[in-house]
Order: structure tokens, then sequence, then C-alpha cells
């Protein structure tokens, strides 16, 4: 493949999520091309699905139900009380889960929140889960996992929280209880936001490692911005916002809040 070529993909991935991907023999014969320059030509073209199908392919879905645990108990413990104080008035708390892959994350925050706010019965607490592969935002919606996705995570929250599937024996769903806390939609970080916040919480966690460091400080100025001052932002263990934004400030283990 000539270097134009690349370029031209490299080019557009960077629009995408800012990774660069070669597409295989396998996928231009399933496309009826004969070289990678007509396959260029159809991802660049207008409204393209195959833009979409290649974001597919190389983002990176690695989760699992409480990854990084530390950061659900201090969301428990702390967060959420300071939430629930602050919130008295309008009784309304709002969460971000921001590449939320697969639905393991969101479905751990939605358990805690049933679990540390239940007696909050009459708040309108509500988490929108967001990721730019389609593919597993529609497995999220879902909700149904193998039993060896629930590995390392109690039986008891496994018996309260979901449910065995129909004519799929080994998985399990998602109740319902879980369901009715999360919106999930398909979202590209780099694009415009169409929520305005104000987020309580937002976990964006193992996201902007692929990013280099001006795209990461725009982001987390946008994310700033959809907060007031006090607001949580839970990042992966990996990241750290050092000479990256001033907005916030450490308050724990890849946890910081959101600065006046």
């Amino acid at each position: 493949m000539s270097q134009v070529i690349a370029g031209r993909i490299v080019r557009k991935l960077c629009m995408a999520c800012k990774v660069a991907y070669t597409p295989d023999a396998d996928q231009l014969r399933k496309l009826n091309m004969k070289s990678f320059a007509d396959y260029c030509r159809l991802v660049e073209g207008p409204e393209s699905e195959e833009l979409q199908e290649l974001t597919n392919a190389i983002t990176t879905n690695l989760t699992s139900f409480f990854r990084e645990d530390y950061h659900f108990k201090q969301l428990a413990g702390e967060a959420l009380p300071c939430i629930e104080s602050k919130r008295a008035a309008t009784r309304r708390i709002r969460l971000w889960s921001a590449g939320c892959s697969t639905g393991e994350e969101p479905y751990s925050l939605a358990i805690v929140l049933r679990e540390a706010l239940a007696h909050l019965a009459n708040w309108d607490i509500k988490l929108l889960a967001t990721d730019i592969d389609s593919k597993v935002v529609a497995t999220a919606a879902e909700g149904a996992y193998a039993a060896e996705r629930f590995k390392g995570v109690s039986n008891e929250r496994v018996r309260n929280w979901f449910r065995q599937v129909a004519g799929r024996p080994g998985f399990s769903a998602a109740c319902a209880e879980l369901k009715d806390l999360i919106t999930f939609k398909r979202l590209n970080l780099l694009d415009r936001w169409p929520m305005q916040g104000p987020f309580d919480v937002i976990f964006c966690r193992n996201v902007v490692i692929y990013f280099d460091k001006d795209t990461q400080r725009r982001l987390f100025d946008r994310m700033a911005d959809l907060q007031e001052p006090g607001g949580w932002l839970f990042i992966g263990h990996s990241e750290n916002l050092l000479n990256v934004t001033r907005r916030y400030k450490l308050v724990g283990r890849t946890v910081y809040r959101r600065l006046e």
C-alpha cells in the first residue's frame, strides 16, 4: 500500500478515534474490492457506513464488572453521600460512563447506585453510557452476559441484579431496576456532545491513553464544562491529569474533583 493511501486512512481515523488501521484482504473480498485504494475511497465517501465498521474493528473493548474496584468503593462511601447532600433540594443526580464498552462499567455503577441510594426512591437518578463502537453499545443495551463475565462479582450481587436468560444457558441479563437507570448512546468523544449536564459523576477510564496531550486537554476541559464545582471525575489506573488540566484536584487513587 502506498504512503499516500496509508496517509488517507490515518487521517480519516484520526478524525474518528485517533488510531491507525489497515484493512486486511478478507475485508476487501467481503466488499468485492480489488485494492486498498478502493477501500479508502469507500471509507472517505459521504455518509460512509464502512467508516463505522472500521471504527468498530479497531476499538479496544477490554472491560469487566467492578474493574478497579477501589473506584466503586469511593463512589459509594464518599462521593454519593456528598452528592446526596448537595442535591437534596433538586433530588436530581446524573452520571456519565464515557467509553462504556460492552456495559460492565455502567451496570456496575447502576448496582452501586441501587445499593447505596436505595432510600432515595423518589429521586431522579440517571446514568448516561456512551461509546464510539456501535456494536458494543448494542451489546451493552442488551445487558446479557455469559457466566464467566461475572468473575469477581459476589454471588449475592449476581442473584440480586441479574436474571437467567431463557433459551440461552449460562447467560444472565441485567434486571429492569438496573436498565431503568441507564441510557446507552453511541458517541465519538471528539465530536459535538449533545448533552448539557451538569454531571455529578463522570467515569472516563482507560480511554484518553489513546489520545495525545492536546486532545486530552480539550476533552477534560469539555468535561469540566459539564460539571459544577465539586463534581467527581474517575479516570483509569494508568492515567493522570498532570500537565493536562488544572480544573480538577486529586482526591483519591485516580479520582478527581472539579475546582471552582
